[in-house]
């Protein structure tokens, strides 16, 4: 799996900051969770707790909660104006819970959720295996977990752009699709269905597709990015050869797309732990028998 380490202090703040703009720049995002919501109709219970992880501006909660109307949904955010945004969503007659905690630490009991949602959110977090861990401790036996998340050949027309202009990392990297299914193989969800799409979105100029990820707060926050200021030289040279990829007239802008489910082990089945190590887990009460 490649290794990288992401900003997590930088992401909150990045989408702190959209929170005011993220709507207007998040037409892939709803593309996408159409598609989370079509994976839904393999669920064939009556959950009475949906959880929404990196719920951003509740959009997809509120979905949620239209879908399951007698269920407690929780959106829960790293970035709290996101999820004061999202009270906007949240109305009376459909209110969902807004919760502000990591992915790798969420405040849920073991075994608590029935549903596990998350759009494009998981790219965010550089370590898999405590993500997947923690979707397992909270999902209840059969409960299903439902995600997407980018995969690396996102933007691949901006960071061919940079590479001419500098060496200097300037887009985020994201995992393949075969990294993310055994992570989640690993963690001991069962029976995952992964699928990958690619979008092409399309601008009149490269500005502007700078201007959606800035107004999404989708920015590089690799712990490896430059931290001095671009020069306008060399922003100069990204833009025109980003010029030079220009198709039909039209900028293009590629988004490479994982959606997947999976489902949550049942009690005691063993997981594999670091060094390949096979765990199990049981409950206190399933491990009780006769004393004298």
């Amino acid at each position: 799996m490649t290794a990288f380490q992401l900003d997590q202090s930088r992401i909150a703040h990045q989408f702190g900051r959209a929170a005011g703009t993220y709507e207007k720049h998040d037409v892939l995002q709803r593309e996408v969770q159409s598609l989370l919501l079509d994976r839904l109709d393999f669920y064939l219970q009556t959950p009475q707790r949906v959880v929404d992880i990196g719920a951003g501006t509740g959009r997809g909660s509120a979905l949620l909660k239209q879908r399951y109307p007698k269920a407690e949904v929780i959106a829960i955010d790293l970035a709290l104006p996101m999820l004061r945004a999202a009270k906007k969503h949240s109305s009376w007659r459909k209110p969902f819970l807004r919760v502000c905690a990591e992915a790798t630490a969420l405040p849920l009991a073991d075994h608590s959720v029935d549903v596990l949602h998350s759009n494009l959110c998981f790219q965010w977090v550089d370590a898999l295996p405590p993500l997947f861990a923690e979707c397992v401790r909270v999902l209840k036996p059969g409960g299903m977990l439902v995600f997407s998340s980018f995969g690396p050949d996102t933007l691949k027309e901006l960071r061919a752009a940079w590479a001419e202009a500098d060496q200097q990392a300037h887009v985020s990297r994201f995992l393949d699709m075969h990294d993310v299914g055994d992570a989640v193989l690993a963690a001991g969800l069962r029976d995952p269905v992964l699928d990958v799409c690619r979008y092409t979105l399309t601008y009149s100029e490269p500005r502007k597709l700078l201007q959606d990820l800035q107004g999404l707060g989708a920015t590089n926050a690799d712990h490896a990015r430059e931290r001095n200021l671009t020069g306008k030289a060399r922003y100069r040279r990204m833009l025109e050869a980003y010029e030079s990829m220009r198709l039909d007239g039209h900028i293009p802008a590629t988004w490479e797309v994982v959606t997947a489910h999976a489902w949550g082990p049942p009690q005691g089945q063993a997981r594999r732990g670091a060094g390949g190590v096979e765990i199990a887990s049981f409950s206190v009460d399933s491990l009780r028998g006769s004393r004298r």
